[in-house]
């Protein structure tokens, strides 16, 4: 990815908020990254609360909230206002990730709805054939969301499931969400230092 990126993160009602927060960790740590403009759903929000805890406060510190730490490059735009910066195909950004991702986002990404600024510039990056990458969470999947899964590929965007990885080793929760979160980033061109990459499986002592 070209350097100074900037890229959109989305919080949807789904579960999973803690994939979020490593996402939005990892986003404002890396050098690599010039701007992240950051929206939740008002479904999204609630899940958020209820997973992470997090403490009270208004939404333009929700990135605050979210790392417990003051965030230096992150922007937070209400999902009501349709007229935010990243709802226009003008606006620079590489990209978005909207983790997690309801099958309802996913439905109205699919099918070109624009009723809130995510589904909004979700539809800005098909069009403008940027990355869109769907972190999906949803089990056992319906027939509607699997033609919207479908869809939504077809148009362009990158379905990729909420599942943790197992062959890593990880022991916690919060390790499987770290190499997650950073297998996300590096299908928007910022592979992340440390991550776990599979070097074949090896042979067994005879």
């Amino acid at each position: 990815m070209e350097t100074a990126a900037i890229l959109t993160l989305a919080i949807t009602g789904a579960s999973g908020a803690g994939v979020a927060r490593a996402l939005l960790t990892l986003l404002e740590r890396d050098a690599r990254v010039a701007h992240v403009d950051l929206v939740a759903s008002p479904h999204g929000l609630r899940v958020a609360r209820e997973e992470l805890d997090l403490p009270e406060g208004t939404l333009d510190q929700l990135a605050h909230r979210l790392l417990g730490r003051p965030a230096h490059k992150t922007e937070v735009h209400d999902d009501r206002n349709i007229g935010a910066s990243i709802a226009s195909g003008s606006y620079p950004s590489q990209g978005m990730i909207v983790a997690p991702c309801s099958m309802g986002t996913c439905a109205a990404v699919a099918h070109g709805l624009a009723d809130s600024l995510i589904e909004r510039a979700a539809d800005v990056c098909l069009k403008e054939r940027r990355r869109l990458i769907l972190a999906v969470r949803e089990a056992p999947l319906n027939r509607i969301h699997l033609q919207n899964l479908l869809a939504a590929s077809e148009a362009g965007a990158t379905i990729f499931p909420l599942v943790p990885a197992f062959y890593d080793g990880a022991l916690t929760a919060e390790a499987m969400t770290a190499q997650f979160a950073a297998r996300v980033l590096e299908h928007v061109g910022l592979p992340q230092p440390g991550v776990f990459q599979w070097q074949g499986q090896r042979p067994r002592q005879a």
